[in-house]
């Protein structure tokens, strides 16, 4: 395998130098100048504006898996100290994408080394999957339009779980994760003569409790939604006058695709029906809306092989995780799986500002994916 050390220094400079999502022109350029070592048979640059796509090609024809990692980090201070510490104010990587990239850079030289016997590798490093858009961008950029892969896989490193170990789940592995906001516009009026006004207070409280109504937090039951408030505006800070508009957005959270669109429809009906009860109008809108990574069975098997080859120690999960992940487009659109990575029980959680990728796990990675690979492209 491709000297560790060479992936944990790239790691580490990748960790030194983070950028978030759409922004990650200089991190495409580190990835690209390691892969220069290794050089694929084609490269794809600025695909979805910032990603890079690599492309390893078998000596017969066969057929096409793809691997994709992420580019970007999170705004978010770091508060580490080691010597690799993020060099940019505000930003760092609190999810491990940099430990993704070596993964999949990892990968290339494998693949460089040991070239697949028919088929075709692709390695797409995808930026801006924390704000949900980086998956959508690369999908309809005209130059994926020649890239049909038979197979598609990620990974994500899971603190919690024991180093090395494997995580897997048939059908959905990561929630559907979508955020409303809704703009409400009253009246405003004197702070003395409210009544002269139309103020949105009772409405959001009203919205606030009857969305509470739906939430079931449990995911080992059915129906599994969560709600969660994120953030409320009102008025402003002048005291002798009744609030006249008001927003509040909440993030919702679901265990299937088709179960997310019912929940949107009931959010937005009853948040019109509650502006239309209290004389407001009321504006919905998403954002950052993340489609649950519905596994591939085939995908699944491929993955549980490639583990026990290795002989990694394997956990079928029967519950999905809570957490969003953009890649669950790509499984909307063709055959894959996500898995987990453990990245050890005492790692700090993802999104924490002590937070960091563990190296030990960046060839375990490697060798994972490089097995499935294989698989599939028939090399032995």
């Amino acid at each position: 395998m491709e000297n560790s050390n060479a992936l944990i220094l790239l790691r580490k400079e990748l960790h030194q130098h983070p950028e978030v999502s759409g922004e990650e022109i200089h991190t495409a350029k580190r990835v690209l100048s390691f892969l220069e070592n290794y050089p694929p048979d084609e490269v794809i640059t600025e695909i979805g504006k910032t990603g890079l796509i690599a492309i390893y090609k078998g000596k017969k024809t066969g057929k096409t898996v793809l691997f994709r990692c992420e580019l970007d980090a999170l705004p978010i201070e770091e508060t580490n100290v080691f010597g690799h510490r993020s060099l940019n104010n505000g930003v760092s990587h609190k999810c491990g994408h940099d430990g993704h990239m070596a993964i999949l850079c990892g990968l290339a030289a494998e693949l460089y080394h040991n070239k697949p016997e028919s088929g075709t590798v692709i390695l797409l490093f995808q930026p801006a999957e924390e704000d949900g858009s980086g998956a959508q961008k690369v999908l309809l950029d005209t130059k994926f339009a020649s890239i049909q892969p038979d197979y598609v896989f990620a990974l994500h490193n899971l603190p919690g779980f024991p180093m090395h170990q494997i995580v897997v789940k048939n059908e959905t592995f990561s929630c559907a994760v979508n955020s409303i906001i809704i703009k409400l516009k009253g009246k405003t009026s004197h702070a003395g003569e409210p009544g002269k006004g139309i103020n949105p207070a009772l409405a959001i409280a009203a919205i606030i409790s009857e969305f509470n109504t739906i939430i079931q937090s449990d995911i080992t039951k059915e129906n599994y939604c969560l709600i969660t408030a994120i953030y409320t505006k009102m008025g402003s800070k002048a005291y002798g006058v009744s609030a006249g508009a008001g927003e509040i957005h909440f993030t919702v959270r679901s265990d299937s695709n088709s179960q997310m669109r019912r929940i949107e429809l009931t959010l937005e009906n009853l948040a019109q029906s509650i502006a239309k009860k209290h004389k407001l109008t009321c504006k919905t809108s998403w954002t950052q809306g993340f489609q649950a990574n519905e596994n591939d069975k085939t995908a699944v098997t491929f993955i549980k092989k490639a583990a026990t080859i290795n002989g990694f120690d394997l956990l079928e999960k029967d519950k999905p995780f809570t957490w969003g992940e953009d890649f669950g487009l790509f499984t909307q659109h063709y055959p894959g799986a996500m898995f987990g990575l453990g990245a050890g029980i005492n790692t700090a959680a993802l999104h924490n500002p002590d937070y960091d990728f563990p190296d030990e796990i960046i060839t375990t990675g490697v060798s994972v994916f490089h097995q499935i690979s294989k698989q599939i492209t028939n090399a032995h």
